[in-house]
């Protein structure tokens, strides 16, 4: 049995005997989070390394306001930039230039993940909401934007006054592909079990050039809203693509395999517009829960 390290090496040689770039570079963002972003940001750079296909640096913002304003990556440096960060209930506002830095590379065509618990960041900022495209809390309502969910074979805009961000108790649940032949979702199951998770819904924002990928079902029985709700999609902004993913509460509900590879495919997608990652083996089925220590 091959260990991860040759896995990976395996990769790397496979992408450049077909005369790919070997890796791209990938940038995780953190030091704020409503979340536990010190047990999870490990398992983002892990998993992102673990493709072979990037090599993953870490932005940790101060955890002192007044130093926060120097606080200044360069974005347009990488490929990719995985949003493991939140300011809600921590005050973690950006200064104008990290901000405007962060636009300027995304609109310029560095691809961009945001993961859970980064739907809760800068309420108050527009382009980083027409980036990620919905988003909850914060202050967030109708003047967000539409609250979205899945109806009826479409999607439906739902513009009526309410508060926006809201999850019932974590528990296992479905998530259904409804754009199966996209890059991301192609080869995998059309419907998969998911780890016991949190499960956000009435999410709201601009959804500007917003394609929801898949939903899941928020389950009246766990204090959910009787809606299929967004649980990944991806966003255009200019020349860059955003995934984003809803789940990945913390490293426990990270082990499914299903919020693996399709973490591992958004990152790729946002980085290249394209996939060249199979269908895991043991990926979840329908019935089967699937976890990776």
């Amino acid at each position: 049995m091959r260990t991860r390290r040759e896995f990976t090496a395996a990769l790397i040689a496979a992408a450049g005997a077909r005369g790919e770039v070997a890796q791209r570079k990938a940038l995780i963002v953190d030091g704020r989070n409503n979340h536990d972003w010190r047990s999870t940001s490990p398992v983002l750079k892990r998993l992102l390394e673990q493709t072979g296909l990037f090599h993953v640096e870490c932005a940790t913002a101060p955890p002192d306001n007044a130093q926060l304003e120097s606080f200044l990556p360069v974005f347009g440096s990488f490929d990719v930039i995985a949003l493991n960060y939140s300011d809600f209930g921590n005050g973690g506002v950006w200064s104008e230039r990290a901000k405007s830095a962060f636009v300027e590379a995304v609109n310029g065509g560095v691809g961009v993940v945001v993961c859970h618990a980064a739907s809760s960041a800068f309420a108050e900022w527009r382009e980083f909401n027409r980036i990620t495209g919905l988003g909850g809390w914060g202050g967030r309502d109708e003047r967000s934007g539409p609250n979205l969910y899945w109806e009826g074979g479409v999607i439906v805009r739902d513009r009526s006054p309410a508060k926006a961000g809201h999850h019932g108790p974590r528990h296992p649940y479905a998530v259904v592909a409804r754009q199966p032949a996209h890059a991301i979702l192609a080869g995998l199951p059309p419907v998969w079990t998911h780890a016991s998770d949190e499960l956000y819904d009435t999410l709201r924002g601009p959804a500007e050039e917003l394609e929801v990928l898949a939903t899941a079902w928020s389950d009246p029985a766990f204090a959910g809203t009787g809606r299929h709700e967004p649980a990944l999609f991806t966003v255009r902004f200019g020349r860059g693509r955003i995934f984003h993913t809803t789940l990945g509460h913390d490293p426990a509900a990270m082990q499914c395999v299903g919020f693996i590879a399709t973490l591992q495919r958004g990152a790729e997608w946002a980085a290249t517009g394209r996939v060249t990652q199979t269908c895991p083996s043991d990926f979840p089925t329908e019935r089967q829960l699937r976890l990776r220590a």
